[in-house]
């Protein structure tokens, strides 16, 4: 990707939890990067690091219990890894925007959801009450809230569960982020809303001009929204490529399995073929691959040998002793 379309680059991004009295890498050396009016698909089972990645660039852990244990994350060229917290909270909500994963629970119930928004928009902007509602307003009905001058004063118990994640995705827009960070926004949503909100974050995208990161677990949604997939597994990417290549030929075994546990209108398979096993704990991260324990294809080296990840392809990234048999891997 040309560097001046680069909006987040995470570099060898790593982050820590403490648990029982040390630190064991949660996300382990993640390098991405999304361009400008770009969607960037993060998949992986749960557990695989996904929303921590994402929380990690927001710098929304607690600071008790997590760490930054190195790496950088570059926001057009500015590291926000080592912001001071007054300057990072200017930028939350501002440069760059999160949609979190459960609507119900991120908003809070004693406001009216114009409210929400305009105290959104208040926190970023030198604008009056009345200024503020009135763009709050404007990004309602950007986001098609049916009868939104109607709903303006509503409380969130008010509105379903699509049109609450609507409110949630309105609040991210607000201040008219560089980049959005949508962590599973469709997971609780009947298919057909979800099929909406989908439609609707691609104009919205489209509209801005935004750099999306796309978090989910779900390959359907991968295949409608994303213009690149990272495939996350223990923390690390395995597989990264363009969303056409990553269907037509997915070269990680992860990727592989994920793929056949989902279930396609294209094949005439009546069985699904979940994944033996599950994700290694941090507590307990093998020596050498991380899903050595879980493929079919792995050799004596995996155990010893952890992967690096090489390229395979134009813009097409394995991390796989097997796969990319070129890799040296890390001791």
């Amino acid at each position: 990707m040309n560097p001046v379309e680069t909006v987040l680059e995470l570099r060898d991004l790593r982050t820590e939890f403490r648990v029982g009295g040390q630190w064991h890498a949660a996300v382990r050396d993640v390098s991405l990067s999304v361009g400008r009016n770009e969607t960037l698909a993060v998949v992986g089972e749960s557990g695989s690091g996904k929303s921590v990645t994402a929380l990690s660039i927001l710098r929304l852990l607690p600071q008790s219990g997590a760490r930054h244990g190195g790496g950088q994350i570059l926001l057009e060229g500015e590291d926000l890894a080592v912001l001071p917290e007054k300057r990072m909270a200017r930028l939350r909500g501002d440069a760059i925007a999160m949609i979190f994963q459960e609507p119900m629970t991120s908003l809070n119930p004693t406001m009216t959801v114009g409210d929400q928004i305009a105290e959104a928009i208040r926190q970023h902007r030198r604008v009056s009450w009345r200024q503020a509602r009135q763009a709050a307003l404007q990004v309602l009905q950007e986001v098609k809230i049916p009868a939104a001058v109607n709903r303006f004063n509503d409380y969130p118990h008010q509105f379903s569960g699509g049109m609450r994640q609507r409110v949630m995705i309105a609040m991210a827009l607000a201040c008219k982020p560089r980049v959005l960070l949508a962590d599973e926004p469709t997971t609780a949503l009947d298919v057909t809303i979800q099929a909406q909100i989908l439609s609707l974050l691609a104009e919205l995208k489209s509209a801005h001009g935004m750099a999306v990161l796309f978090i989910t677990h779900n390959l359907g949604v991968v295949a409608q929204i994303a213009d690149r997939v990272a495939v996350m597994y223990a923390g690390e990417v395995v597989e990264t490529a363009d969303v056409e290549t990553l269907f037509a030929r997915p070269t990680h075994p992860y990727t592989e399995a994920l793929l056949r546990a989902m279930p396609r209108v294209d094949t005439d398979t009546d069985v699904l073929e979940p994944i033996a096993g599950s994700v290694p704990a941090i507590t307990a991260m093998p020596t050498g691959c991380a899903y050595a324990a879980r493929c079919p294809l792995r050799q004596p080296s995996c155990e010893r040998q952890r992967p690096a990840l090489e390229s395979v392809g134009d813009d097409h990234q394995v991390r796989c002793l097997v796969r990319a048999p070129t890799s040296q891997g890390r001791q």
